[in-house]
């Protein structure tokens, strides 16, 4: 508006310049460059206009987007009225936590008799404390060997610490507020020594106790790894008695098929062709071929094979419960299996 208020004074001026212009008769050049100056204006008096409309458009978009944003500064307004509130709450509780500790430093006087005698206990116990610690860090260094198979155990340990991390951290405030409340608490950091002291003779016993747990969760893990190893034994040991049981059904059946074949006679007379009894004879004919021997190899292998992966799991980090699982299952479904076989087996030679 300021441009086009300028641009209308320059033409007034223009036209007011031209006007005398015309009247001067000896010099007509200079009024065809006022003219052609009058048309630009005009042009810049035109743009001007358009750029007029497009602001009050924007000007209307604008006001749109503020009376929104008034809408949420009274919803703002209405919070932060519930905050205040909020606040006052916190003001009188604070009030009546002063009040408090005004009324424990008044008992305080009277307390400080008992500290002379409980600052030489406490002494007693920070030598205790002392001797506490160098346990305690060698039973961290304990912890460091056993939490590498026993990664959840280490994880409560930490739980606890941060617990005890976080209650110094509170006691440490409390201090620091009281400092800041009164200049003269200094008496009262005898007292705050002797909870710290306190804190760490109850992290040492906890630190006992964990110990114990862990103690005990140790021999439960030998206790199931044992387990496990013994059952995976058994389970490939009666894998390998139904496999021998499965050879010895299909030779039975083969031994008889040639008997059946094989009338008395003849085999008396093979036998003394052979210059041997009937019991070795069919010794003989039970006798394994190679590609017998070399699968019977091969399940050997697969079968160390797998005793040696159940190994590796059990020695292996948290978690291998599904592994383990499911190699115990394979073992369980082959089982399944060559019971099934025998058992056919075991009905065609009936």
């Amino acid at each position: 508006q300021q441009e086009k208020e300028d641009l209308q004074g320059k033409l007034k001026l223009r036209e007011h310049l031209s006007q005398t212009a015309g009247k001067s008769e000896a010099t007509p050049a200079p009024s065809k460059n006022i003219d052609l100056e009058m048309k630009q204006l005009q042009c810049k008096l035109k743009n001007s206009n358009n750029e007029i409309t497009k602001q009050s458009t924007t000007i209307k978009s604008l006001k749109n987007e503020v009376q929104e944003k008034e809408e949420q500064i009274r919803t703002l307004q209405v919070k932060i009225s519930r905050l205040e509130r909020d606040l006052n709450m916190k003001r009188h509780l604070i009030e009546d936590l002063r009040s408090r500790l005004k009324a424990n430093q008044e008992n305080e006087k009277t307390s400080n008799e008992t500290l002379e005698s409980l600052e030489r206990k406490v002494k007693a116990l920070a030598e205790d404390c002392s001797n506490k610690k160098t346990s305690i860090d060698s039973l961290k260094q304990r912890l460091n060997v056993a939490t590498k198979e026993k990664t959840q155990y280490e994880q409560m340990y930490h739980k606890a610490k941060d617990e005890l991390e976080k209650k110094d951290l509170k006691l440490t405030n409390l201090e620091s507020k009281m400092i800041e409340t009164e200049c003269a608490m200094t008496e009262l950091e005898t007292t705050a020594s002797q909870q710290l002291h306190g804190l760490a003779k109850q992290s040492g016993q906890a630190l006992e106790t964990v110990q114990k747990k862990l103690l005990l969760t140790n021999d439960k893990v030998e206790e199931l790894m044992t387990f496990v190893k013994a059952l995976t034994r058994e389970l490939q040991h009666s894998v390998q008695e139904l496999r021998t049981k499965i050879k010895q059904a299909k030779k039975m059946g083969e031994v008889r098929a040639c008997k059946k074949g094989l009338s008395q006679e003849s085999v008396q007379l093979a036998a003394s062709i052979l210059n041997v009894s009937t019991t070795d004879l069919e010794e003989i004919l039970e006798v394994e071929d190679d590609e017998e021997t070399a699968k019977t190899k091969m399940e050997f292998e697969k079968d160390k094979e797998w005793l040696q992966y159940i190994q590796k799991l059990l020695e292996a980090q948290f978690p291998f419960a599904s592994y383990l699982m499911d190699a115990v299952l394979e073992k369980l479904n082959e089982k399944k299996k060559l019971v099934e076989e025998y058992s056919s087996l075991m009905k065609h030679t009936v």
